[in-house]
Order: C-alpha cells, then sequence, then structure tokens
C-alpha cells in the first residue's frame, strides 16, 4: 500500500468520525430529542393547561424576555378537563417569577417549533415547585387560521351570489 493510499483512507476515516461526532451534538441540541443536559435538581416543576398545545414537544424551550429559563418535560392530556397539561421545569435561579404569569405557546418563526413563552405578572408571591400557571393562552395553529380564512371568503361570495 503506497503513503497516498493510506493518507487517503485516514482522511476518509476521519471525516466520518466527526460528522458522527457532530450528529451526536446535534441530536443532544434539538428541543424534540427530549435529552436532559442539566440535573433535575437545578430546576423547579410548574404546570399549564392549554386548550390546545399544537405540536409542542418536550424538550421544547420555556422563555421570558426571549432569554431562555427551562424546558417543557412533559405534555399530556387530561380527560377530566379535556385540556393539555405541559409540564414546565425552570432553573432555580429564576426563583422570583411572579405567581400571576401568564404562559402562551408562541411559534419561532412563521412555522418553525413551539415553545412557551412565560409573561410577568405583578404579584409578590413567586412560582414554587408544583404550582399551576392560571392564565394560558393556546397555540395559534396556521392550519386553523387558513381554513377560517377561506370560510369567510367562501360565505362572502355566497352573500354576493344571493344579493
Amino acid at each position: 500500500m503506497n503513503t497516498t493510499s493510506r493518507s487517503l483512507e485516514i482522511g476518509t476515516g476521519l471525516f466520518v468520525l466527526l460528522g458522527f461526532a457532530a450528529l451526536g451534538f446535534l441530536t443532544t441540541q434539538l428541543p424534540a430529542s427530549g435529552m436532559r443536559l442539566n440535573r433535575a435538581a437545578d430546576s423547579y416543576q410548574v404546570m399549564a393547561r392549554f386548550d390546545n398545545v399544537g405540536d409542542l414537544k418536550v424538550g421544547a424551550p420555556v422563555t421570558m424576555a426571549g432569554v431562555r429559563i427551562g424546558r417543557v418535560t412533559a405534555v399530556a392530556f387530561d380527560p377530566g378537563d379535556f385540556k393539555a397539561v405541559v409540564t414546565l421545569a425552570i432553573e432555580r435561579r429564576y426563583n422570583q417569577i411572579p405567581d400571576d404569569s401568564d404562559a402562551a405557546i408562541q411559534t419561532s418563526g412563521l412555522l418553525g417549533a413551539k415553545y412557551v413563552g412565560l409573561g410577568a405578572g405583578g404579584s409578590s408571591a413567586y412560582l414554587a415547585n408544583g404550582t399551576e400557571i392560571q392564565v394560558t393562552q393556546s397555540a395559534l395553529v396556521l392550519e386553523n387560521l387558513v381554513n377560517k380564512m377561506f370560510a369567510g371568503f367562501a360565505g362572502k361570495k355566497d352573500g354576493d351570489a344571493k344579493q
């Protein structure tokens, strides 16, 4: 075997290893991966109920004023009140969030991933482990908006035809 062939094989092997390392890194960074890089002891759990969570995934960011302060740890359905129950893990260093704050499911960009955005309330009491956020705003589902828009146009045309 000559040295040129050997160097090519080593270069190709290193390139493949680098590709697998990059793939492994990206997998841990995706919000929907559900992988945790911080310990559970570094956060406290808060719940919020929504009429519709869209495609919110476990691992999605929780933000406040555009800053990531936690992540979604669970999304479940409550058959008692027919709502989605979302569990949020908020980092302990953000332990002075007013307990009357609101939670809204928002979208990154026009068609981006969903995340939970918190808006600050004015209470002097703070969210604590196991508390529930009372004021929530459900996800805005693009397909529903498009359907309503087309239904509105169809209704308008029917009304014009009857006149």
